[in-house]
């Protein structure tokens, strides 16, 4: 299925139907009276998170959607039948904008939660609740209200705890693939992860045998100016809003001699150039591809740089250094999850 995170719909609710201009006529009863009904209330349209949903594509190909309108009043004081709620369902994580003024309407972040975006129109009231002792024969009822133009910006931001951030082919796909079951396009050319990736990484089990577990998300490499839209990374920095940690993935291979910490800092920079906020969010830092030669080296000359900075080794090939990197982001997804955090950065 295409991943689709962004749409923008037009949405209209139903109009209320009109209410009836009636009088009693029966045999017997001279003097009948006013007996029209009420219209019935144009129909709502309500954007629900359900959890099945993982994407936006439905509303990338359709792109219009119509509650139905109400039924005008009959005789006998018959109410009119209400229009039919247009419900649209969204995936969770789902955020509502209204698309002239960039109003933010709702943030759908679990599933269940609802947003009424266009309410329909009243139904008219009908010649029966006009009459009085002065006016005993009103011919006369409401028209019903009009229903609610909208339209509106949809962003989808990934209910992920912790994200990998980092340059094209620095091995998060690999990582990911062998933390969990996401089974990401792993290639040895840029830019293989074109969307992003989520993962349940499986961290052991609590003091009562419970899974420790958090969902981590495999986000498209980062260049240099992803905040100004430079590289595929930028459309999807929004999906970092959610997570409570990132995890900052580095390349020994990538490694300047001249400044170790090159990458860490301008993948800072971007992340901080896109939204000041996340950059207070918790930090980790992963030193990948153990494995090869550049790997020792480059940890030695990160720690000389940056004495103060905790890094995390690992080898996605050998799996050495996975389980010290899992409990790291654990420690922290599992310290902002509690109302009283007061956050972590890369130094334990």
């Amino acid at each position: 299925m295409k991943f689709i995170d962004q749409a923008t719909i037009q949405v209209g609710s139903g109009a209320g139907g009109a209410g009836c201009v009636s009088f009693r006529r029966e045999k017997y009863v001279p003097r009948g009276g006013p007996d029209g009904g009420d219209g019935g209330r144009g129909g709502d349209v309500i954007l629900e998170a359900a959890g099945q949903k993982e994407t936006l594509l439905r509303f990338h190909l359709n792109q219009h959607f119509r509650a139905g309108s109400g039924r005008p009043g009959q005789g006998r004081r018959r109410s009119g039948a209400a229009g039919a709620d247009a419900r649209l369902a969204v995936p969770p994580g789902t955020v509502v904008f209204d698309a002239e003024t960039g109003e933010e309407l709702a943030d759908l972040d679990e599933p269940g939660a609802v947003l009424v975006a266009a309410r329909g129109g009243r139904g008219g009231l009908g010649n029966a609740n006009f009459a009085s002792g002065g006016h005993r024969a009103p011919r006369h009822a409401q028209p019903g209200e009009a229903g609610t133009e909208r339209r509106l910006r949809l962003e989808l931001r990934l209910l992920a705890d912790a994200g990998l951030v980092g340059y094209p082919n620095v091995g998060k796909s690999t990582l990911i693939s062998r933390v969990s079951a996401a089974r990401p396009k792993i290639a040895d050319y840029p830019f293989t992860t074109l969307v992003p990736n989520l993962g349940v990484v499986a961290a052991g089990q609590d003091a009562s045998g419970g899974p420790r577990s958090f969902v981590l998300a495999d986000l498209p490499g980062l260049i240099d100016g992803a905040s100004e839209g430079a590289g595929l990374g930028h459309r999807f920095l929004r999906h970092l809003s959610r997570c409570a940690v990132l995890v900052h993935v580095l390349d020994p291979l990538r490694l300047d001699p001249n400044d170790p910490p090159r990458d860490l800092d301008r993948l800072k920079k971007e992340l901080k150039a896109f939204e000041p906020g996340l950059i207070r969010k918790s930090q980790v830092v992963a030193l990948g591809k153990m494995d090869l030669a550049e790997g020792p080296r480059a940890l030695a000359a990160l720690k000389e740089a940056r004495p103060r900075l905790k890094v995390y080794p690992f080898s996605s090939a050998t799996g050495a250094g996975l389980k010290d990197l899992i409990w790291a982001i654990w420690r922290r997804v599992e310290k902002n999850r509690r109302p009283d955090h007061g956050g972590c950065d890369e130094r334990d």
